[in-house]
């Protein structure tokens, strides 16, 4: 399902490249618009095939940045290069978080009950998403780095995009990830106290406690800026290859 949705919208983007490459004026800055919004929910169809590995209790595990750094990168470098705007990757990232924020301020007003069992927690509405890893971080400074350094080898740029992606994403998710679990986030605006009616009472979300670090999490953390690095260099090919698409 999640493969023939993937296609579905690579679909959607090529045609959009397709004309916006062929495009001038008031006409291209459209469906650049349209291009960017596409980007953004290509990250929103990748968040929900990694749904259940990246929840709140996770994001203190190296895995859990290992599994963001190897495909966000690709996703956010080769948009923003095709897309050739400034700020490209800070409006995706801004799109996508402004739409899992939305999952959270809707779903919840609509009523719904579980059809499935076992039920611990009675359910009365939809169960929005945790909210959104916090990629705007790490996107805005990827904007600026790009518009200084545009024509620089390609591989040097992917070591320090790659480099500052992880890094920054790791400093602002850390913090942000033990906000989630505290007290403070039981509220409308982040939506921690919505739990699935799956959550047993010993789960570590209901219990609002971290997994455990990996007994190796320096390797693995290690690994994250190695994918990170790859997955970026991987983009700026794709991001090339897509303004060559004319039809």
């Amino acid at each position: 399902l999640i493969s023939g949705s993937a296609m579905v919208m690579m679909g959607a983007l090529l045609l959009t490249l397709g004309h916006m490459n062929r495009a001038t004026g008031a006409a291209y800055r459209r469906l650049n618009a349209i291009f960017l919004y596409l980007g953004a929910m290509c990250i929103v169809l990748l968040g929900i095939l990694l749904l259940e590995f990246n929840v709140k209790v996770l994001q203190h595990t190296a895995g859990f940045y290992q599994r963001l750094s190897l495909a966000i990168p690709f996703l956010l470098a080769g948009v923003a290069r095709a897309s050739g705007i400034r700020w490209a990757t800070t409006i995706v990232a801004g799109i996508y978080t402004l739409f899992i924020y939305g999952c959270i301020w809707i779903l919840p007003l609509f009523p719904a009950e579980p059809k499935l069992g076992p039920v611990y927690i009675p359910v009365t509405h939809f169960i929005p998403p945790d909210c959104p890893p916090l990629f705007i971080g790490p996107a805005f400074l990827l904007d600026l780095l790009w518009q200084r350094t545009e024509h620089w080898n390609k591989w040097k740029l992917a070591v320090i995009s790659g480099v500052l992606f992880t890094g920054v994403l790791l400093a602002v998710q850390w913090p942000f990830a033990s906000f989630l679990l505290s007290e403070h986030s039981k509220n409308w605006i982040f939506g921690t106290h919505y739990m699935g009616y799956y959550q047993h009472p010993q789960s570590f979300t209901f219990r609002r406690v971290f997994v455990p670090a990996e007994p190796d999490f320096l390797p693995i953390l290690g690994s994250a800026f190695l994918f990170s690095i790859l997955s970026m260099r991987a983009g700026f090919t794709w991001g090339d290859w897509m303004r060559t698409i004319k039809r």
